[in-house]
């Protein structure tokens, strides 16, 4: 086949074709976050969104081992600054300079890397955090913006602020009523001003998959691109799926705000795959489908009938994020942890049933698992230890609707074990539990319910101390992802 590489990948147990092709479509990018207790080599994931002809990433911070390999790819990068250092930007003009120098110019140089934005914050002005960064951001920003110019770099680069899309909304849910939120319009009104000013972008991240997690009466075929769902006419324009219309609710607003021309980035869009009924698989791939066939036809929006430039969120499993918005939180990578493809994807958009490529040169640890010992456990007393597990491990799949919500009683404890197990490493002081656990070589997955084994990592940033004590862990009897035993 000339101009094609094909090889053979098998998901769950059918054998599919994968061919990568060089027309792939332009515009989109790739979310490449590390909140992972194992998180793989940054040369094997450059090298796996090299081989998908991935060719824009998004980071959340600037990790010099990420950014090194990124080094000479050619790859356009958005690199993040953590809401947690706003607040020293904004307070010293000299602190920013400073953060421009080591992790900004360091890299500009030949076969260094290709930075385009400088994303000042991760979605600060959400209602959750209670207004913690209202303060720090727009000078942070307006710190970083100078440091970038006076360093030379804003010919090739632009700070931008990635918001929630729950920064406007709409008084009747349609687009055309689109304004910024009350309690923070008009630090919003002073930042898209300082952005049209200085020809900065605005990044909203937009997410259908939360209209029916919040949501329960929400279309469910309105979240999709297919057409199937309902058609709400609003001011001469039609929308039929909630993305178009969330993303013009937007234009509305910076439009109200005398701002009608302004670039705006997508910076996070994409679908579960665990962790709630909607968030599947089957579900994740009819999404990312219609997306891509959009993105292919670069027709953008009603309002904005133009190219998206869109980040899909997100590139892999975080096994150690924070699950309080909700357990699918560790679960929206394309790929697993170790790089492996979840559901078939076409990044040409042409909507062909053939899967990323994978992740070549990942070194798993030992194939063994952490289970339950059936003839010393005492299911009166193992309470406290499955807490425990499930607190500084992973259950979040054994929910209701999730991947292992099957599991018998036995199962869910050995599939709770086991997660600590791996994510520690396979020390075998983690698969102990006061003698209820042992370590076996069979292969603990049940049906379609994945045991994981870890992969080798530089990382050990996750590992714990062993205590073992009786508690309650609230957070998690709260979200209901320990069966009750």
């Amino acid at each position: 086949m000339a101009g094609r590489a094909a090889m053979l990948v098998n998901v769950g147990t059918v054998v599919i074709t994968v061919l990568t092709l060089a027309s792939f479509v332009e515009g989109f990018g790739v979310n490449w976050g590390n909140i992972a207790s194992h998180p793989l080599n940054p040369d094997i994931v450059v090298r796996m969104l090299k081989e998908n002809k991935i060719n824009k990433v998004k980071l959340f911070d600037a990790d010099s081992w990420t950014m090194n390999a990124l080094a000479g790819s050619g790859m356009e990068v958005m690199v993040g600054i953590p809401n947690n250092l706003l607040e020293t930007l904004a307070d010293d003009y000299g602190n920013a300079k400073d953060w421009v120098k080591e992790n900004i110019t360091a890299y500009m140089r030949k076969d260094g890397v290709n930075i385009k934005y400088v994303a000042v914050g991760n979605e600060p002005f959400l209602s959750a955090y209670n207004g913690s960064y209202l303060k720090t951001t727009f000078p942070a920003l307006k710190n970083i913006h100078r440091a970038l110019k006076e360093a030379g770099h804003t010919d090739v680069m632009k700070a931008t602020i990635p918001q929630n899309a729950e920064v406007y909304e709409s008084a009747n849910d349609k687009p055309s009523e689109g304004d910024f939120r009350s309690d923070v319009k008009q630090i919003m009104l002073d930042i898209v001003k300082f952005f049209h000013d200085n020809d900065l972008p605005f990044t909203v991240n937009i997410y259908p998959f939360l209209s029916l997690y919040l949501n329960e009466h929400f279309p469910v075929e309105y979240a999709f691109f297919d057409g199937n769902g309902q058609t709400i006419p609003d001011n001469g324009k039609n929308y039929d799926n909630v993305f178009d219309a969330n993303y013009d609710t937007l234009v509305y607003a910076l439009n109200k705000a005398g701002i009608k021309d302004m670039k705006i980035i997508v910076g996070e869009v994409g679908w579960p795959t665990d962790g709630h009924k909607y968030a599947t698989p089957k579900l994740a791939e009819k999404f990312y489908a219609g997306l891509m066939k959009r993105l292919a036809k670069d027709v953008g929006t009603p309002l904005r009938p133009e190219k998206l430039e869109v980040y899909l969120f997100g590139l892999l499993d975080e096994d150690m994020k924070s699950i309080l918005p909700g357990p699918f939180e560790r679960h929206w990578g394309i790929f697993r942890y170790d790089g492996t493809p979840k559901f078939m994807l076409d990044f040409t958009g042409q909507g062909r049933k053939i899967v990323p490529v994978a992740a070549k040169g990942v070194q798993y640890l030992d194939k063994q698992w952490c289970v339950v010992n059936k003839d010393t456990i005492n299911l009166d007393e193992v309470g406290p230890d499955l807490d425990y597990a499930c607190y500084h491990g992973d259950c979040t799949s054994m929910l209701y609707g999730s991947t292992c919500s099957n599991l018998d009683k036995i199962q869910n404890i050995s599939y709770a074990f086991n997660m600590f197990f791996q994510i520690q490493g396979q020390d075998v002081r983690a698969c102990d539990f006061r003698g209820s656990a042992m370590i076996t070589k069979n292969n603990a997955s049940v049906g379609s319910c994945l045991f994981p084994i870890q992969i080798v990592s530089g990382s050990d940033d996750f590992r714990i101390s062993f205590v073992f004590g009786r508690f309650i862990v609230a957070g998690l009897i709260l979200l209901g992802l320990v069966t009750a035993i």
